[in-house]
């Protein structure tokens, strides 16, 4: 298993994480099997926004004596009505569902306290100014939440949410398609077909800005949708007319600024061993470039994708690294010193270019990479 820290809180979590969904409507005993297989291979980070108190029970019951070897995200906010999962900011159903969280996980804390799906700028005004939040902050001051976090699917609300600097952790949708897709509060138009109808061209800027402020700031994202509902793992749902591999989902929302985790929703160990698959694939399995470039509708032409084709440099410059952390810098004059110092821990830096092109024949985006490397070097001095 590979380890990334989760942003500022410090937390060692594993890359490939456990969505929740796999796990409903199994038995006590199923939930178990599936984690056993699971923490037998390093994962140790679940998210658990479902209010269903059987599955909440089945995984307390599976987390049983282990609890501490594994990072709990828990999410404020859910409730369940009727026999179903309810998103609700009624202040009393908030504190009654995470206290039967707690209850039912036999935990006195979640490591982070998750304010669930927050897609509107009204909402999170409601949320920000309200009781939910001063529930939220209550919480963490008792310790039952240790850093709180927000889930998102809206880039433009998940950047003002972050820059409030309340939230250590954000839980966002990320995948290539969603990528291309402009900010809105609408979550169902991130896969309805009319969406992609029109020619989409490189990643929407609000999501870039966002994906870099939070690696910037120290505000560790993970990722839910890596897969799209499943539609990008089949050539016949998949906007790109494509379908990708688990393993190059995985790769794309890995590659991203901040982001440390995937959280996947298995159903079977068999799924669950398909994204784990992912620490030791070679590059050429994890390859997403191949699959997304070079079609009519979908272009990233000229943007740099950190998918690192331009290798091998003739000189050793990691030209993906450079490119992201240059990518980083607000401006010429703000370079967070926290970049600085990765940029110059690098073993070979832009200033080494000898403009030789190698890297851009390799590329399969068309980046002017000789430009880039010159503006890095200008921008860090060497």
């Amino acid at each position: 298993m590979i380890y990334r820290t989760l942003g500022r809180t410090n937390l060692r979590v594993s890359a490939v994480s456990l969505g929740c969904e796999g796990f409903a409507g199994k038995s006590p005993e199923a939930v178990r099997a599936d984690f056993d297989y699971a923490i037998a291979r390093g994962i140790n980070f679940l998210d658990l926004y479902s209010s269903d108190p059987q599955l909440r029970s089945a995984i307390g019951q599976a987390l049983a004596g282990r609890r501490e070897g594994f990072v709990i995200q828990g999410h404020l906010c859910t409730t369940w009505e009727e026999g179903q999962y309810l998103r609700t900011r009624d202040i009393a159903k908030c504190e009654a569902g995470f206290e039967d969280l707690l209850v039912r996980l036999g935990t006195s804390y979640v490591d982070i306290g998750m304010i669930h799906y927050v897609d509107s700028a009204a909402d999170l005004h409601e949320v920000l100014d309200g009781e939910v939040m001063r529930l939220a902050q209550r919480l963490r001051r008792e310790g039952r939440i240790r850093h709180l976090g927000l889930s998102s699917h809206n880039p433009q609300v998940a950047l003002e949410a972050v820059r409030t600097g309340l939230f250590d952790v954000l839980m966002f949708s990320i995948n290539p398609c969603y990528d291309l897709q402009p900010a809105g509060e609408e979550v169902e138009a991130l896969w309805a077909e009319e969406s992609y109808a029109a020619p989409l061209h490189n990643i929407d800027p609000d999501r870039e800005r966002l994906y870099e402020y939070c690696d910037r700031e120290g505000v560790g994202i993970d990722v839910m949708k890596v897969y799209g509902g499943g539609d990008l793992l089949s050539e016949a749902n998949s906007p790109f007319g494509r379908a990708l591999t688990p393993l190059q989902c995985l790769e794309y929302a890995l590659t991203r600024p901040a982001v440390a985790a995937v959280m996947v929703g298995c159903r079977t160990t068999q799924e669950m061993q398909a994204a784990i698959d992912w620490c030791d694939a070679p590059a050429a399995q994890r390859d997403y470039a191949a699959a997304i470039s070079g079609m009519e509708r979908f272009t990233w032409r000229g943007h740099c994708m950190y998918c690192g084709h331009c290798a091998p440099c003739s000189v050793g410059i990691d030209i993906a690294s450079v490119n992201k952390f240059c990518n980083l810098c607000p401006s010429d004059d703000d370079i967070p010193e926290t970049v600085r110092e990765h940029y110059r821990v690098l073993p070979h830096h832009a200033s080494e270019c000898i403009a030789c092109g190698r890297c851009e024949s390799n590329c399969p985006f068309g980046v002017e990479i000789i430009e880039a490397m010159r503006r890095a070097a200008r921008r860090f001095g060497y």
